[in-house]
Formats: C-alpha cells, sequence, structure tokens
C-alpha cells in the first residue's frame, strides 16, 4: 500500500501494474479492496490505482478541518489525479464513488479520457437505499455512540441485513467485515466519518441537477448495471445511458450493487473492452 500527502491528510492507495490508467473509487463505508478481484485481473495489461478515500473505511484520519463533502471529495480525486500526474485516466466508480466520477465528470477534468459508472448514486437517490439512508441518519450522533451503534456490524446477521450491507452484496460479507474495523477501532475514524455524514446529510441534493450536465460530457462513459440491483434502480442506469452522448450500457445478472465484489470477472472484462475498444 502507498501513500500520497493530500491536502485533507494522508490517503492511501494501491498502484500496481503498467498499461493505460484506471482509478477505482469505492462508496461510503468502504476502502480500495472492494476493487482487488478486478484489480488482479486488469492488472495483467493495465495500471490500476485505487485509493482509500476517507469514507469511513479509512485507516489513516484524515485533518479535523478536512472537507467531507461530496463536492469536497470529488476535489480531492482530482486533486490525487494532479500529484500523482495521471493523464488519458478512466475514472471508475462503484456505489458513491460513482456519485464522485459524476463530479469529476461536471468539472471536465482533462485528466479524465473515460469514465466507467458501476451501479452507483445518481439523480435524487442519494443517500441510497435503506443502507444510506440509515448511515446518514447515525451521523447525528455524537462519534462515541455512533461507535456504539456500528459495534452491531461485528455480527454477521446484522451485516446481512437490508438496512447495512445486505442489499448491496450477495458474496461479499468477508470484505464489510474488514471495511467496519477502523470505525470500530478508532475514535479518530468515528470523528471523520461522522463528519462525512453530517456533510452528506447537508447536500443531498448535489445531482439532482445532473441530468442538465450530464450530455454536455462528449467522452466515452461505460454504464454497468445490477440487473437486480435494490439499491441503485436500473432504470437509473439506462436513463444515464441516454443522457450522456458517448455511453454504452450493459446490466449484470446474479449481482446486487457491488459488482466488483460480486460480478469480478465479468467487470473486469467489461472494463478491458472499454479501454480498448471506447463504447464499441
Amino acid at each position: 500500500m502507498k501513500t500520497i500527502e493530500l491536502s485533507a491528510g494522508t490517503i492511501e492507495y494501491e498502484d500496481t501494474g503498467e498499461g493505460p490508467v484506471i482509478v477505482l473509487l469505492h462508496g461510503l463505508m468502504m476502502d480500495s479492496t472492494l476493487w482487488q478481484d478486478v484489480i488482479a485481473d486488469l492488472t495483467a495489461d493495465h495500471r490500476c490505482i485505487a485509493p482509500t478515500l476517507p469514507m469511513g473505511a479509512h485507516r489513516r484520519p484524515v485533518r479535523p478541518d478536512a472537507d467531507l463533502s461530496p463536492a469536497g471529495l470529488a476535489a480531492l480525486v482530482e486533486e490525487f489525479l494532479d500529484e500523482l500526474d495521471l493523464r488519458e485516466v478512466t475514472l471508475a466508480g462503484n456505489d458513491t464513488g460513482g456519485a464522485l466520477v459524476q463530479l469529476v465528470m461536471r468539472g471536465q477534468s482533462e485528466r479524465v479520457a473515460r469514465v466507467a459508472l458501476v451501479s452507483c448514486d445518481a439523480f435524487d437517490n442519494f443517500p441510497p437505499g435503506l443502507t444510506g439512508k440509515t448511515l446518514v441518519l447515525t451521523g447525528k450522533l455524537p462519534p462515541a455512540l455512533f461507535g456504539v451503534f456500528m459495534q452491531q456490524m461485528r455480527l454477521r446477521p446484522v451485516r446481512r441485513l437490508p438496512i447495512a450491507f445486505g442489499w448491496l452484496t450477495r458474496r461479499g460479507d468477508a470484505a464489510t467485515a474488514r471495511w467496519a474495523r477502523p470505525v470500530l477501532r478508532q475514535p479518530e475514524i468515528r470523528r471523520d466519518t461522522v463528519r462525512l455524514l453530517r456533510a452528506a446529510a447537508a447536500d443531498k441534493d448535489f445531482l439532482t441537477g445532473s441530468a442538465e450536465w450530464l450530455p454536455g460530457f462528449d467522452r466515452p462513459a461505460l454504464i454497468v448495471w445490477a440487473s437486480q440491483d435494490r439499491v441503485m434502480p436500473p432504470a437509473h442506469g439506462r436513463r444515464l445511458a441516454e443522457l450522456l452522448p458517448q455511453a454504452k450500457l450493459v446490466e449484470v445478472d446474479d449481482s446486487y450493487t457491488l459488482i466488483p465484489l460480486d460480478q469480478p470477472a465479468r467487470l473486469s472484462g467489461l472494463i478491458r473492452e472499454f479501454t480498448a475498444n471506447g463504447i464499441g
């Protein structure tokens, strides 16, 4: 695991392989290991970079004044691309990581050549599903009480509930258990996470106007959506594909929202084809 010093603090990231650059973003209460099986495949012919953003499963606390709003996190992604001097990037995001990709798209970053949106927050779907809504509500608690609430995540039956990760992944319980550890063990991470959730609650509408600016994104876009998704409506994937001028939509069976966990081989194949051939 490598580290980089950014304005928010120290950010850990995976950086492996050689070839076309893919930067992969995760969602709330997750880390870069969301993408580990996809990276294991793609790294044979791509440079895969996956930062662990300060979104609740990070291990290094950020500065107390770090901007953890959606816009602040998107700016942190752009700073990350700048500091590593990455060019011709394929920027991919799953879950709330896809929302951050959309905010970077809105800024028309010159470093991003194409994007992949993988079953993600879109339009008015934020916070998404029972999981997102529950998390944002718990963000009203003081950090210590938030930590008490999160202790339930030690139990697999709780993690599998719809208000936790039950509707996000069919097969990824080991990953969800791992993602819960930092917030359970580190008071500073609980502090960061409460700040993150409160910032999200204060800016729930950050994607509602996206239908107006998405048609102005004139670069290739791959939309990959779980056909059985209960958290990110499949209709949103179709709408994104209609709005983006150079979009291709693929729906994936036998998966919930976290396609990188549930169908990594299928997803890595789609991304590889996309980086080689554009929208096909």
